[in-house]
């Protein structure tokens, strides 16, 4: 169902609603149509969003990996070991505590994110290119502040 349909007929239009109502669901639907481009959905989102971190930080162990994707140790467990089934990432023992591993990406695991990454720029750069050039300009600036807005801490 569309967002519309969940807005009642009482809440306020588009130009009385709060810029951080408005970025909110524009990111969430944004954020929606990019997930649609998914090049593979033998893997879940939570498992992709691992994959993506080792991807951008290198090899970590399981509990730097869960502190970085927000959840329980016992369920990044279960995501790599998911995604080690699934070739995508490799354990290693840890060089110096012996009762830890390290998680690393596999050249699989990188191939899927790499094709998943262009997918959804493809469809995002075929959206943009029929933006005007000062609505690119704007987004361009958008994109530095909301990039800056989820840089801050807490």
């Amino acid at each position: 169902m569309r967002y519309a349909n969940y807005v009642s007929n009482s809440e306020p239009d588009v130009a009385e609603r709060s810029l951080a109502s408005r970025l909110r669901v524009a990111t969430v639907r944004l954020n929606r149509r990019l997930r649609a481009q998914r090049t593979s959905s033998s893997v879940t989102l939570t498992q992709l969003s691992a994959l993506f971190c080792l991807h951008k930080c290198g090899p970590l162990t399981p509990g730097e990996l869960a502190a970085k994707e927000v959840v329980q140790p016992p369920s990044m467990t279960r995501v790599i070991a998911a995604l080690e089934e699934f070739g995508f990432v490799s354990r290693r023992p840890h060089p110096s505590d012996g009762r830890q591993a390290i998680v690393e990406i596999t050249e699989e695991g990188s191939a899927l994110i790499l094709a998943d990454i262009s997918a959804r720029e493809a469809w995002l750069d075929k959206r943009l290119a029929e933006l005007s050039p000062a609505d690119r300009d704007v987004l361009s600036q958008a994109a530095e502040i909301i990039d800056r807005l989820a840089s801050q801490q807490d």
